[in-house]
Order: structure tokens, then sequence, then C-alpha cells
């Protein structure tokens, strides 16, 4: 995986490109039970998924898992991520590990995120960056909207997109981590969801329904009896840069351990590297 960074009128901009012969697994899904609920006694579907991102917020927190499989030309990638998420703040701190070298060696250092509203910290970005430093992204300014550029995407403004659900069908019961869940499959769109997302979100959720190859994002969301997203994979199809070649792209978020202590603080203007990103080196 090959993060590119470039200056575009005073901005950092983070672009995303895929090294052919990289190897990676499909990340596991967990299939839906057909001993499936009563459809009775399900809130309208729609209705609930809208309600989604407000239901973690009233969460407070939570851990995540993330997992971004990327296909294009035969290959494919995965990249992984681990941390916490502090939703009523909209701060979260990911562990992002790249795939390993084509030739199978040792894998890159982890890059740590920081992900706050309006922009993306990354440490251990490599690119001729120091390690004490940090690089600031302008999420705004992202084609993708951050949902495809760190690697991971921000759980919060994955849980924003299905604020922008069209259709949505009650798939039925099964288990997450344990957890029950209720099963839901649908189509968002990513403009409508800009409109519907909060202040924060609304700029980066435009530029990514710009920035898409298409408005649609497929997606199978799991809720729990709260309400609550434990499971949510959403399918995005994104342009790959000078190729201009579509990118499939399945990203995959997993919440639980909610209401967690979540203490996320951000890189001192004095911690921000400000000098140039090597354009061809990636991230180790």
């Amino acid at each position: 995986m090959d993060l590119r960074q470039h200056r575009r009128a005073g901005r950092t901009v983070l672009a995303v490109g895929i090294m052919l012969g990289l190897g990676g697994g499909a990340a596991g899904c967990t299939g839906s039970s057909a001993a499936a609920d009563d459809v009775k006694g399900v809130d309208d579907p729609v209705a609930a998924l809208h309600r989604a991102a407000d239901t973690l917020r009233g969460a407070g927190s939570s851990k995540a898992g993330t997992s971004m499989e990327m296909a294009t030309g035969g290959t494919r990638v995965t990249i992984r991520g681990k941390g916490v998420y502090d939703y009523r703040h909209r701060l979260g701190q990911l562990t992002v590990v790249l795939p390993e070298d084509p030739a199978g060696a040792s894998e890159h250092r982890p890059i740590t995120e920081l992900l706050a509203p309006g922009a993306l910290f990354m440490k251990n970005r490599g690119a001729g960056v120091p390690a004490d430093k940090w690089v600031r992204v302008d999420t705004a300014s992202l084609s993708d909207g951050n949902l495809v550029t760190g690697g991971a995407t921000d759980p919060y403004v994955a849980a924003e997109v299905l604020r922008g659900t069209r259709t949505a069908a009650y798939v039925g019961r099964t288990e997450v981590g344990g957890t029950p869940v209720r099963h839901f499959r649908g189509t968002a769109d990513l403009s409508r969801a800009a409109r519907s997302a909060s202040a924060e979100n609304r700029a980066p959720l435009a530029a990514a329904a710009r920035g898409f190859a298409t408005t649609e994002v497929a997606f199978d969301a799991y809720l729990d009896d709260q309400g609550r997203i434990r499971k949510l994979r959403q399918r995005f199809s994104f342009v790959n840069g000078r190729r201009q070649t579509p990118v499939a792209v399945a990203s995959t978020t997993l919440l639980y351990g909610f209401g967690i202590p979540v203490d996320v603080k951000l890189p001192r203007p004095g911690d921000i590297y400000a000098g140039r990103i090597a354009e061809n080196e990636p991230p180790h």
C-alpha cells in the first residue's frame, strides 16, 4: 500500500495508491442467521439506520477494529486497525498495520492515527517524516472524505454515511462477537448523507460524494438491541488517482466495549511536521 502526500493550496493532501503484488486476505464476515426474528418486531429499517450515528453519540465511546480491503487488477490488499473512539467529542485513536511487502518481508511499522473533526493526524508515516513528528491532513480537502485515505474509515463518519440510507431490508438475527444483533442490508447515498450529517462531517462527506466513482454505498449493518452499531461493512468505488481506474474498496468496522474511558490528546503545533513529504516512498 503506497500512501502518497503532496501540497495543494497550502494544505496537505494524502493520495491512496496500490502497489501491485501486495498480498492480503479477505476480512472475515459474520453470516446472518437463517432463523430470523419476526419482521413485525423490527422498526422501520431505514429509520433505524438513520438513527445509528446518534445512538453511538449516546453510547459515549467504544473500542474499534477496522479492516479495509482494496482490489484492483486482480490484486487485493488488506489494511487492519485497532483502537478507541469518543463519539461525543469526535476523537479517536487507531493503530493501523499495513500489509507485508511483495517479497514477504517484515511488516511496515504500525502507523498511529488520530481522528478529529476535520483532521487526520498520522505518526510513523515514513516518507521522510521524522519519527517523532505528526503529519496533519485536512479531511475536507480529500476526494474520499477520509473514508479510504487513512487505510481505516473513521467510525463516526462511517455511521454518518448511514444517514443517507435510501433503501434497506431486515435480514434477520445473528451474533457479532457473542452479542445478539439485527442484520440490515441496504444502500446509502453520500450526497444525502452529507446534507444530514453533523456540521463537522458535512464537508468530508460532500467531498466523497464528488470524488468517488459513484455516490451509492452498499452496506451490511449489524445493530444490537440498543440500536448501536456492532459491525458495519461498506463498499465504495474509489478512483485510483492518475490511473483513473476504479478500485473496489470494502471497509469493515467492528465496535465493542461501549462506555470505556477514552483520552485522545491531539498533537501540539510544534509536533506537526511542516516539511516536504517524499513522493515515492511508502510508509515504513
